[in-house]
């Protein structure tokens, strides 16, 4: 049995479905976050699947891209939600309105 591009694409689809699942239910903070670069990585996977497919290097460019702004995001992003756990560790999601200035 040979594992196809569509093998990827179905596979990047449903990780891309939890993360989105669970950005939707959940209003923690952190496994938000954990949902939204599980969404990221979805969709980096379908670009690896195209870039393959297509025997192009742009699939791959994009992805480096992409990881890099991922990297910046959670940078920031942790910072901001761990000044906000540590100010009210029970903290969610609507929260994030106390640490307007």
């Amino acid at each position: 049995m040979e594992v196809t591009e569509s093998w990827y694409l179905v596979l990047s689809a449903m990780l891309f479905c939890i993360g989105s699942f669970g950005l939707l239910v959940r209003r923690n903070p952190l496994v938000m976050f954990m949902c939204i670069e599980l969404m990221l990585n979805a969709v980096n996977l379908t670009f690896v699947a195209f870039s393959n497919a297509l025997g192009d290097l742009a699939g791959q460019t994009a992805v480096f891209f992409v990881l890099v702004v991922a990297a910046a995001e959670v940078v920031v992003g942790l910072s901001i939600v761990v000044a906000l756990l540590r100010r009210r560790p029970t903290a969610s999601a609507d929260d994030f309105a106390t640490l307007k200035g």
